[in-house]
């Protein structure tokens, strides 16, 4: 098992959400979208230089900007 944020991942690959890093608002406002500890996550694309970040939680599809996906941290199967 590997651990990386989500900027590192490839499109298409899934991990499961095993740290947050960031203080509390950040922790609410990701729950609120569904994305907590535990969770799987899968990136679907990304923008080039930093953009925005689009990902699928659950049945759900999210665009979460590149400094948050930098701060959540995954763990991937190889």
């Amino acid at each position: 098992m590997e651990t990386m944020n989500l900027t590192q991942l490839e499109s298409g690959q899934s991990g499961e959400v095993v740290f947050i890093e960031g203080g509390r608002n950040m922790t609410c406002r990701l729950s609120v979208m569904g994305i907590r500890v535990g969770v799987t996550v899968t990136k679907i694309t990304s923008q080039l230089m930093r953009g925005p970040v689009s990902i699928q939680v659950g049945g759900t599809q999210l665009a979460i900007g590149y400094g948050m996906a930098r701060r959540i941290i995954v763990e991937v199967d190889e």
